[in-house]
């Protein structure tokens, strides 16, 4: 897993990531690339990030990945990320294209639900908790 601040270099990841999986005999690299929307008078989203919780949830992830011969890579970023930037990618490998699918897809799911990343709008200049467009995590918060 890999935290950046501001935009990602989709380019450089996306070329090291191949790199790095091309000779170990995946059948399937699927890439996932999420990309800033210009949309409600937004600039940009700006996020923070709780990493304890977040490294426990990708290890956990990873581990699923291992128990079916596949490798999970993400990288998300911390701070603000200008319209039509990434702010977050993940890929998995796998031996074979179909459990690939999958996989990406519960994971790009579950991320939206169970990640501990904060998102908020940039308008103006300002960061703006962009609260109708976010999940409460499971077990958080102090009241009820």
């Amino acid at each position: 897993m890999e935290l950046h601040r501001g935009p990602l270099n989709v380019d450089e990841i996306t070329n090291r990531w191949y790199g790095k999986l091309k000779d170990k005999n995946y059948g399937a690299y699927i890439p996932f690339i999420g990309i800033v929307r210009d949309e409600n008078k937004i600039s940009g989203l700006s996020f923070d990030i709780y990493e304890p919780i977040l490294n426990s949830w990708f290890k956990a992830w990873q581990e699923k990945a291992k128990n079916k011969d596949s490798y999970l890579l993400m990288a998300h970023s911390i701070g603000d990320v200008p319209n039509h930037c990434s702010s977050y990618m993940s890929a998995v490998a796998s031996p074979h294209r179909v459990e690939a699918l999958k996989m990406i897809s519960s994971f790009v799911e579950d991320f939206k639900v169970s990640a501990p990343i904060w998102k908020y709008d940039l308008i103006n200049k300002e960061r703006v908790y962009a609260k109708k467009r976010s999940t409460a995590l499971k077990g958080a918060g102090l009241l009820k």
